[in-house]
């Protein structure tokens, strides 16, 4: 992989979901990698803790929908609420979600150009982790905002209402999306491969014209957090810097992923020692120390351009 060019100077990233003083999720997985690979990074965070929720205990505020509209009137006061692109993650009220829906609105009237990376953090593996109050609010007036999408497969069978047991599923599930007006889709992650792999599925509508695809990813024996949360800030970098070709940014995106979840592994085991089992503390995302791989990723993963 050559190594990146820089973003440029028009190009700012808004990015609103939580944050944690030690570890790395929402946006402590998200601003590092995006300024490393060359963007301007402004942050918002819907919940300040003392690290993630992963751990025995946790301590922290959690940000209010007037809290968020002081913020971006503070923005918009001084003219600096120009962004190339707006982020969003884990939001936990449907106060907080439905203002962010007029935030969207508002910087889509500064830049028309916006892009706005959606990834709808709502629960995993069944189960989902935020009210379900915020279910409706994203269906009904966040998706349609959405330029880029980035959920799992539980969220994207919460959202569409389809359950994906096949890949003919997968490409309905997506296909919904479209017509609710996102551009790009990545289904993240998806129960469809095997003990060893998971598939991830994408699908891009460009001047009526569409791409979709497939890759397997290695699975990897630890549970890690802060993964999703990277991977948004990792494609929404990676689709700008490729000029949206989706198969570069999801390899990319991938790539880096897999070397970072690789390197944490590994450290963790020789922190944890050779008898002692790994705690959420070892498996915090080595991220500092994957400064070169996020700019250069090894080339490994490969996509598959599927048929229409």
């Amino acid at each position: 992989m050559q190594g990146i060019k820089m973003a440029g100077a028009n190009v700012r990233v808004l990015s609103i979901q939580s944050h944690v003083v030690s570890g790395y999720v929402g946006n402590k997985s998200a601003c590092f990698p995006l300024q490393v690979l060359g963007f301007e990074v402004d942050t918002i965070n819907s919940v300040q803790f003392s690290n993630h929720t992963g751990y025995k205990n946790f301590t922290g505020q959690v940000l209010d929908d007037t809290q968020l509209d002081d913020l971006v009137d503070g923005l918009k006061t001084n003219g600096i609420d120009h962004y190339s692109h707006l982020l969003t993650g884990y939001i936990g009220s449907r106060s907080f979600l439905r203002k962010v829906k007029s935030v969207v609105e508002h910087l889509k009237t500064v830049n028309p150009n916006l892009i706005y990376v959606c990834d709808p953090v709502m629960g995993d593996h069944g189960k989902m982790y935020v009210p379900e109050e915020l279910l409706p609010v994203y269906r009904e007036h966040i998706v349609p905002l959405a330029d880029i999408i980035t959920p799992n497969q539980y969220e994207a069978e919460l959202l569409s209402g389809k359950k994906i047991r096949n890949e003919g599923d997968a490409a309905e599930v997506m296909e919904w999306f479209h017509h609710q007006g996102v551009k790009t889709v990545v289904l993240s992650s998806t129960e469809l491969g095997s003990e060893n792999k998971l598939v991830g599925m994408a699908s891009s509508m460009n001047n009526r014209s569409k791409t979709r695809l497939q890759v397997h990813i290695p699975r990897l024996p630890a549970n890690f957090t802060g993964t999703g949360d990277l991977f948004a800030a990792l494609l929404l970098g990676w689709m700008h810097h490729t000029h949206n070709n989706l198969k570069k940014a999801v390899e990319n995106t991938l790539n880096t992923m897999q070397t970072i979840l690789h390197r944490t592994l590994d450290m963790a085991r020789s922190e944890a020692g050779p008898d002692s089992s790994l705690t959420v503390k070892h498996l915090e995302l080595k991220m500092v120390q994957s400064l070169d791989d996020i700019r250069n990723p090894e080339a490994k993963i490969k996509a598959t351009i599927l048929d229409n």
